[in-house]
């Protein structure tokens, strides 16, 4: 079966910067990549011309066997864009962009609804959702009502919502102290067993690989510079 996601010779530039530079990543179905490396190697480039909010300047991305990104457009029907929000990922960023005017049950529910399902089915997996990243009693609160780790859980469940074939998540925990980082550490790996959802996770943390990772893919200066098997 060939992989879920294919990166193949993928460049990208900012001006004279070179951000990412003839990088090639496959990531099979039910598999956690983790990107392992410091501030600035290409990590964070790299999930956002997956996620489709980059274009690449040369190669292609595909999702599922479907080219999604050829030498510097988003294809659709070999022309038109796809965008994010048709390419089925979930995204977890590293500041969680989350919405201060809405409450937790309210973040999953706009997701949803723009996901095109019915009330009584969003109301359903709302519910499902928050129970699995384990803030279900935090239903009606909003961002700043809750801790740290619960905006983390908030984040993790709108990443979720939809069922996305691929999770994309960028330093998560970066801002967190150790013992709530292990927490959710260890929350993000149960629900990687749970789900079986192949995942790219960017960290310069080599704990969080160790613990996340079935496969590592170390980058520098926006290349592969070594990879293997936890």
């Amino acid at each position: 079966m060939p992989p879920f996601l294919r990166v193949l010779g993928v460049t990208k530039r900012y001006g004279s910067h070179v951000a990412v530079q003839d990088l090639s990543l496959d990531v099979s179905d039910g598999e956690s990549v983790v990107l392992l490396g410091p501030n600035g190697c290409g990590k964070t480039t790299l999930l956002r011309l997956i996620a489709g909010l980059e274009r690449p300047d040369t190669g292609e991305i595909r999702l599922g066997g479907r080219v999604v990104a050829r030498a510097g457009r988003n294809l659709r029907a070999g022309r038109n864009l796809v965008p994010p929000h048709e390419r089925g990922l979930g995204f977890v960023f590293q500041d969680l962009a989350l919405w201060p005017h809405l409450t937790a049950r309210e973040h999953l529910d706009f997701v949803t609804r723009a996901a095109g399902m019915s009330g009584g089915e969003r109301a359903e997996r709302a519910r499902e959702t928050l129970a699995l990243v384990r803030i279900e009693a935090l239903a009606g609160r909003r961002p700043h009502e809750l801790s740290g780790g619960e905006q983390q859980r908030l984040a993790l469940a709108r990443a979720l919502v939809a069922r996305p074939r691929l999770l994309l998540l960028d330093e998560p925990f970066s801002s967190l102290d150790r013992d709530l980082r292990l927490a959710l550490r260890e929350d993000v790996a149960r629900l990687q067993r749970t789900l079986q959802l192949p995942s790219v996770y960017v960290t310069h943390d080599r704990d969080d690989a160790q613990a996340l990772a079935d496969r590592v893919v170390e980058m520098q200066g926006g290349r592969v510079t070594a990879e293997g098997r936890t």
